[in-house]
């Protein structure tokens, strides 16, 4: 077989493995969450069997406590979030009245600078790419929830999800030394090294962002609640998990918890600890979480990782976004195992080897 022959094959089975990914994509959402929970918690598997027990009873242990632990954090959670969106939806009209009291002269002062049509124009452009980007975020929506959630019951991730990650938790092993086994044989250990690059690749990001992401996620929850916010926990457990991508959550959770703050009244105290807050969470993410817990094996770059977020929930709904990161990883390692075996061929140096 030519290479150019092996090459359309490979490529004609990605092409049928994104078709299926596609036309299965409704269905496909506890699979795929039950397969990452799986990686995530496979190395503690590995772990409590290198102790002595069984891979059964070590998964079984992993799995009923993970997914408990779980449950009982919603359970303790969802009475409080929901009793601070209904405050929240109560002083609404307060907020609003109150920002746009505080931004009429500011607005007054700037208008004055302007002539009438530069204001008209302004206006106009503004509203134009305004609704461009609402238009643009709700299609994005619309993709994640018509291909997620809203389609498959909550049941479905409540009880199919805890199935699928004990089944492939306790067959991991088995399973990557099956696909070991599909392999060419002559391309056996290249393809196995690159997928160890893969592998550090997603631990790096998968695992040990996660676990930043979770530490997070307590800290600012328990910080802006502490400081009296309003949303104060919901907003804080966004900005931790939205640390998944690197600086965004960060960045989106202080503007969001500032504006909320002079919304309430501006008062010194509130936007001053809103401030501590997300100072010592800043230092505690970019001097000692990420640098301990993820450090430089990511490889994967901020826009990047959005990019495929983006991407991921546009074509495939929330499943999409569960996939984007490793499929962003394993492009990211093709791609750079690519443009290496360029630069040291003929068709970089112009026939020279």
């Amino acid at each position: 077989m030519t290479p150019g022959q092996r090459i359309r094959i490979w490529a004609m089975g990605a092409v049928a493995f994104l078709v299926m990914l596609y036309l299965l994509r409704s269905v496909l959402l506890p699979f795929v969450a039950g397969m990452a929970i799986a990686y995530f918690l496979d190395p503690l598997a590995d772990r409590l069997e290198r102790a002595g027990l069984s891979r059964i009873l070590a998964t079984a242990i992993i799995t009923l406590f993970f997914f408990s632990l779980f449950g009982a954090l919603l359970f303790l959670l969802i009475p409080v979030l929901e009793q601070q969106v209904v405050t929240f939806v109560q002083r609404l009209p307060g907020y609003v009245a109150t920002l746009n009291e505080r931004a009429r002269p500011l607005l007054h002062e700037f208008y004055s600078h302007l002539s009438p049509a530069e204001v008209e124009k302004l206006q106009s452009s503004v509203g134009a790419y305004a609704g461009t980007a609402v238009g643009w975020v709700v299609e994005v929506g619309k993709g994640v929830l018509t291909g997620g959630i809203a389609i498959l019951s909550i049941l479905s991730l409540l009880f199919i999800t805890p199935v699928v990650t004990f089944y492939l938790l306790r067959d991991w092993d088995h399973m990557v030394d099956t696909i070991d086994g599909w392999l060419p044989r002559h391309r056996a250990e290249t393809i196995r090294g690159e997928l160890k690059t893969i592998d550090r690749t997603l631990a790096g990001f998968v695992r040990g962002q996660a676990t930043v992401c979770l530490t997070l996620a307590v800290f600012y929850g328990a910080g802006l609640t502490l400081t009296g916010l309003d949303l104060g926990l919901m907003i804080g457990i966004g900005t931790g998990l939205g640390a998944f991508v690197p600086y965004v959550g960060m960045l989106i959770g202080l503007i969001a918890s500032m504006g909320l703050a002079i919304a309430q009244g501006a008062e010194l105290h509130l936007i001053g600890g809103v401030g501590v807050v997300f100072i010592i969470g800043n230092i505690l993410e970019g001097n000692i979480l990420t640098p301990k817990l993820v450090g430089d094996r990511v490889g994967l770059h901020p826009v990047w990782i959005i990019f495929s977020l983006l991407a991921g929930g546009a074509l495939f709904g929330f499943v999409g976004i569960l996939l984007a990161v490793p499929a962003a990883a394993v492009i990211g390692v093709v791609v750079r195992f690519t443009l290496n075996n360029y630069l040291t061929s003929s068709l970089y140096h112009g026939g020279e080897t």
